[in-house]
Parts: C-alpha cells; structure tokens; sequence
C-alpha cells in the first residue's frame, strides 16, 4: 500500500499547473482559470482556441493560483488616521 502512495506521490510531484482565460467571441469573459496541464490538454483537444493559454509549466497548484489571481484578494494597505486627517484637510 505504502509504494502505491509513494508512487502517486510521485506522479503528483511531477504534474505542472496552467492559468488560462477563456473566450467568447473573441473576448475574454471571466477570470482566470487554473487547471493542470492534463486537464488543459484535453479541453483543447474538445475544443480547441476556446480558451487562451496565459500561462504554463508552473510548478503548484497554490503558485498558480495565486498568479491566476493577481492582487485580487489582497489585504489592502492600512491608512494612519493622521494621513486620513490630512488628505482630508487639503
């Protein structure tokens, strides 16, 4: 049991992510989207020049998440009250 998972675990390791956008009409509709390289592969086979590839080759799910996110979902920068009291002033 345990080379079973060693083995998927291997494969998993080696598996790299794309971001990509997808189109309608010619325009981009939606936000990015991640998928695997796999799962990429097969769409374009179902249904090529749908979608556009951003980007590829990337190493986890997590970083290309975050890539396909941009600052979306950043925190934002904190104000001081002082810069608040000022901007206000002028």
């Amino acid at each position: 049991m345990k080379l079973v998972k060693r083995q998927q675990a291997q494969v998993r390791a080696s598996e790299t992510w794309v971001i990509y956008q997808t189109r309608l009409r010619g325009e981009v509709v939606g936000p990015n989207g991640v998928c695997d390289q796999d799962e990429w592969e097969m769409m374009e086979l179902a249904r090529p020049g749908v979608n556009l590839l951003v980007r590829s080759g990337i190493e986890s799910e997590g970083i290309a998440e975050r890539l396909a996110r941009g600052t979306s979902g950043d925190t934002k920068p904190r104000v001081s009250r002082d810069s608040v009291r000022l901007s206000l002033l002028s």
